[in-house]
């Protein structure tokens, strides 16, 4: 409880700072301000924040993170980047949106499942719950990814697919074993081939890859999500940290980047190329799939001014993880907001990645 009433001291400060309105560059500097305090209060030990619009680039590493290439467990990133690899195969004509999962994943039938779509299982509509019952017990038995998928294949449906929306973890991870059964390479392999190296994201990897152990930033594991281990001392040979789960590379939170590197990913959707993902496709995936009624969400993406606040419009995408990190993309102010931290998401509120968001969608109006 110190370390929260003293972070929102700090909060109160830096809120209500006299200067804030004064100039843009006066909120960016807050932001970076208010993440500093954070670091000098004890409360988050690493940090990164990159910002940019248009051309211009604001970016600050702080704490731990002496360096801009650090990398920092996404999280729930995670999630929008390797749907980015599947997607690429959509690109191929190797799977459509309203096919079933089943014709993939053949023994995934049953009691409901039959009707799952791949368009379900990427916008959280499938029925899947978001972590198995047996989660820890897999991870603590340090399970594969495919003792997950199986795992995930008998798990019973919370309700009849396509009938309302459930964040769910395991429908990312279905959706790219679909991807690795079309393409018969790993999630992890898949997704250096085909988001990390034609953007060229080098400090990212799904899992570890080749990045140096030393480069990663330790997440702070106390008061972290019940799925990680929850801060639970018993736990530290599969939480966040360990070697096992840094190694996994799960599709749905264990990606690896630095903070350019997640503006980078970002930025690819504003003007696709085609030299990655088609243009329509890129489209598609910042673009609400869901049936009006259903929260709107994109393929893989999370969608709307939640991510930022009410400063930014109706078309912002991005994504936020559990492990302290947050980003947002919004097209029609041409800017990209990129923080990662430390500190998990549950432990304080107001969080200070939320706090420095509305701080930057407020300079970048």
């Amino acid at each position: 409880m110190k370390r929260r009433t003293l972070l929102q001291a700090g909060l109160g400060l830096v809120v209500t700072h006299p200067l804030l309105a004064a100039m843009k560059q006066d909120k960016l500097d807050a932001a970076a301000d208010l993440l500093q305090q954070s670091v000098n209060a004890g409360v988050i030990e690493a940090a990164s924040l990159y910002v940019r619009q248009q051309h211009s680039v604001f970016s600050r590493c702080l704490g731990k993170a002496t360096t801009e290439e650090a990398s920092f467990l996404l999280g729930s990133i995670s999630k929008p980047i390797a749907i980015a690899a599947l997607m690429s195969l959509f690109d191929q004509k190797l799977f459509a949106l309203d096919d079933r999962a089943g014709k993939f994943i053949p023994e995934f039938s049953g009691d409901g499942r039959d009707s799952i779509t791949m368009r379900h299982l990427m916008t959280h509509c499938s029925g899947l719950p978001d972590q198995l019952p047996e989660n820890a017990k897999l991870r603590a038995q340090h399970a594969s990814l495919g003792e997950f998928v199986e795992a995930a294949i008998r798990t019973p449906l919370l309700f009849p697919p396509g009938s309302r929306y459930n964040y769910s973890s395991m429908a990312i991870l279905l959706a790219t074993e679909v991807a690795q059964r079309i393409s018969g390479t790993s999630i992890a392999m898949l997704v250096e081939d085909t988001v990390y190296k034609p953007l060229a994201m080098n400090h990212s990897a799904m899992g570890l890859g080749t990045l140096k152990p030393e480069s990663v930033m330790r997440c702070q594991v106390e008061h972290a999500a019940a799925e990680s281990g929850g801060g639970d001392p018993t736990t530290k040979d599969w939480d966040w940290n360990s070697p096992y789960w840094r190694e996994l590379g799960a599709p749905w939170g264990g990606a690896h980047s630095s903070a350019a590197d997640v503006g980078r990913f970002l930025d690819a959707f504003f003007h696709p190329d085609g030299t990655w993902l088609k243009p329509e496709t890129a489209s598609l995936m910042v673009g609400n799939q869901n049936p009006p009624g259903i929260r709107p969400r994109g393929l893989g993406f999370d969608l709307g001014k939640q991510l930022s606040g009410s400063f930014t419009s109706d078309k912002t995408f991005g994504h936020s993880g559990s492990t302290g990190t947050l980003c947002w993309a919004d097209p029609k102010s041409n800017s990209i907001f990129v923080v990662l931290t430390t500190l998990p998401s549950e432990a304080v509120n107001p969080h200070p990645r939320s706090i420095s968001s509305e701080l930057v969608a407020q300079s970048l109006g």
